[in-house]
């Protein structure tokens, strides 16, 4: 967080956050920071204030590519396995590209998990959010319901936990039709 705190203070407003995965979280604390106008949500996680990511996917039912995140190491850290990012993480792009994201992964620590949020700016803020229909790693249902509490305005696409990959220009024109317009509200 203080990582994206510094990169805030250095740009001038006004700012659309984008986060995918776990970093829903990031942007759900971030988009605090008064030069944040809008939040793009894509395949990830929007807590409530007072709610961690665990207590956020609580009551759904448990995404299919959970068991492929394994343990890695000292300290909670966990990886996904290759068959998760081949069979759940990016079941629709090509061999190699799934080779080279399971090899570039760092691992994750899962206390973060635990971390909760102090003020979700999903409350005050616009809100756009991308579901990937066949996302095994954080289910449709979840995402669906998500983007309905923060009454996002909502793209669905046949695809996996990686739309940004598999449908890079249908989630940058989603983004670029945000920004605009966020632009034409000012």
């Amino acid at each position: 967080m203080v990582a994206v705190e510094r990169v805030l203070g250095m740009r001038e407003g006004p700012l659309l956050l984008v986060g995918h995965s776990w970093c829903g979280m990031i942007i759900t604390e971030a988009g605090n920071d008064p030069k944040v106008s809008g939040l793009v949500y894509i395949a990830a996680a929007a807590p409530d204030s007072g709610q961690s990511f665990n207590e956020w996917w609580a009551s759904s039912p448990p995404a299919p590519g959970a068991p492929e995140i394994v343990s890695y190491g000292p300290g909670g850290f966990v990886a996904l396995t290759p068959n998760g990012f081949r069979d759940h993480f990016g079941q629709d792009l090509p061999a190699d590209e799934i080779t080279v994201l399971h090899a570039t992964q760092g691992p994750f620590n899962q206390g973060s998990n635990d971390e909760r949020i102090t003020t979700a700016a999903w409350r005050s803020k616009p809100t756009w959010f991308v579901i990937g229909k066949h996302d095994h790693m954080l289910v449709f249902d979840l995402e669906k319901a998500t983007a309905e509490t923060l009454q996002a305005k909502t793209l669905v696409l046949s695809a996996s936990h990686l739309p940004m990959l598999s449908q890079p220009y249908a989630v940058a024109d989603f983004i670029e039709d945000a920004a605009d317009e966020l632009g034409s509200s000012k």
